[in-house]
């Protein structure tokens, strides 16, 4: 089945280019030039991946992108941040609102086409069908990580996870106990090597502590190796 891109973006020539080669590349492609037509537009036709400028003219793409992740229709569908915006903090911030990836402008067509293979064979359902049921629960102290489910539980109660920060916790959590430098967890979460940003798992991590209540948890279940990344402590007191 074909999949869909949806490009919600205001700028003609960028629409004719991405549409030039995602359609090459095989997928089918549809677009929006404002914020409120994109959002009606990821509702009525679930995408399976969502290319999000954030200089709209009526929402900024930071709204749109706030709405859509929280909307139980489109909270699952990845989010690729395009801008011309490249400071530090509106990276984060995208990463922080639920987006899956930042390509700054002008970009590249070839690293954005790798992105968005990438992004899409991630997220595709049936990947994700092709890892449930073979896996068995993961326990780290009061932790219960089901990968068939998609789902952690802490003292038996559901933790909301975003994909990322499922797979980043299921990682962690396979090799519990060991050093997991950021490069490394880039490379398996994301797929690919996401240009030394590293802060993109920081961002995550961060996020993961603040859900899983790490503040008033001794030792801490996610602890911080000062210049090579984290580890998932299995022990507490």
């Amino acid at each position: 089945m074909q999949q869909k891109i949806l490009v919600v973006e205001d700028e003609v020539h960028i629409i004719e280019l991405l549409k030039y080669n995602i359609e090459l590349a095989g997928y089918q492609m549809i677009y929006a030039d404002n914020g409120k037509e994109g959002i009606n537009l990821c509702v009525e036709q679930h995408p399976d991946l969502v290319i999000l400028d954030l200089m709209l003219p009526d929402i900024d793409g930071f709204d749109v992108c706030k709405i859509l992740k929280k909307d139980e229709r489109t909270k699952d569908i990845p989010v690729i941040m395009l801008t011309a915006r490249g400071e530090e903090v509106d990276k984060v911030l995208g990463l922080e609102l639920g987006a899956d990836d930042y390509i700054t402008k002008p970009f590249s067509i070839r690293e954005l086409m790798a992105r968005i293979k990438v992004v899409l064979r991630r997220f595709r359902a049936e990947d994700r069908k092709e890892q449930k049921g073979a896996d068995e629960p993961i326990v780290i102290r009061d932790i219960t990580i089901l990968p068939d489910k998609f789902q952690v539980l802490k003292g038996g109660v559901p933790v909301e996870l975003t994909l990322k920060e499922f797979e980043l916790l299921k990682l962690l959590a396979e090799n519990k106990d060991k050093v997991m430098a950021r490069n490394l967890l880039l490379d398996k979460v994301w797929g690919y090597e996401y240009m030394g940003e590293t802060r993109t798992v920081d961002v995550h991590i961060r996020h993961l502590r603040k859900k899983l209540g790490d503040e008033n948890t001794y030792p801490p279940y996610i602890e911080t190796v000062r210049g090579i990344g984290y580890k998932l402590n299995s022990k507490g007191e």
